[in-house]
């Protein structure tokens, strides 16, 4: 995939014609209720700066924590914004955030810093700034999903180490844009610097044992798949639910 493609199929994903869209609108509710441009201008940039360490907390604490599968109204929810992405990281239908969970995210942590500093107009740039940020966000994380290989040794760098956030070890590398958040908080590493896989790395921690007390998200998944996926597709390692599920249905069949 070349970058005009990747742009072009970047721009035609529903989750970004929508926050491109309530961009506009806190545009449109800037013009009708302006703010000074001094605190327009701080509460914008406080919209953009605040992004990078709630998204770092978020997916350390809760989408990488050990309690929403524990509970059946939140396991449907965990499985589809992050279990079904560490499963599957190339599986592009989970690549995008959900907007259910993104939109009020965006909200809770822009709308009352906006407020504080310029009312409602620098709540609308706070907001718009939260928006664009995640625009800016995903399309970094299709760069490091998609089979695009940039030319700037900065993204090259963001690829390698969100990476190894999936495919090596699931307990560092918690940014996408940046990992300035992961060096102070102690999360930062390098392949080199860990002398193993981490064997939880495509499950999250939520095995078979842990499936036998709190069964939701299994019974959701049709089993629970571990191994690296693209050897788990060549039935070399590890548990393909689909498969399963597929053989499930053909033995039925057979014993009807």
């Amino acid at each position: 995939m070349d970058l005009r493609g990747l742009v072009h199929a970047y721009f035609q994903h529903y989750t970004i014609i929508a926050y491109l869209a309530l961009a506009a609108l806190c545009v449109v509710g800037f013009v009708w209720r302006p703010a000074a441009a001094l605190p327009t201008a701080i509460a914008f940039a406080a919209g953009v700066a605040v992004y990078p360490l709630v998204w770092h907390l978020l997916h350390q604490y809760v989408l990488h924590g050990k309690w929403m599968w524990r509970h059946k109204w939140l396991a449907p929810t965990w499985k589809r914004i992050h279990y079904d992405h560490h499963q599957d990281p190339n599986n592009l239908s989970v690549l995008f955030g959900a907007l259910h969970t993104t939109l009020p995210t965006i909200a809770i942590a822009t709308l009352p810093i906006g407020w504080l500093i310029g009312g409602f107009g620098g709540a609308m740039a706070a907001l718009c700034a939260g928006l664009l940020t995640t625009c800016y966000y995903e399309f970094m994380h299709c760069i490091q999903h998609l089979a695009f290989k940039p030319k700037w040794k900065w993204v090259q760098h963001m690829k390698q180490r969100h990476n190894e956030h999936h495919y090596f070890d699931e307990t560092g590398n918690f940014g996408i844009t940046n990992y300035g958040w992961d060096r102070l908080l102690g999360t930062y590493y390098e392949k080199k610097d860990r002398p193993k896989r981490s064997p939880t790395v495509f499950n999250l921690g939520y095995d078979e044992t842990i499936a036998e007390q709190w069964p939701y998200v299994k019974d959701l998944s049709g089993g629970i798949a571990s191994g690296h996926p693209r050897r788990r597709v060549m039935g070399k390692e590890g548990f393909d639910p689909a498969k399963q599920a597929g053989g499930n249905d053909q033995g039925q069949q057979a014993s009807a």
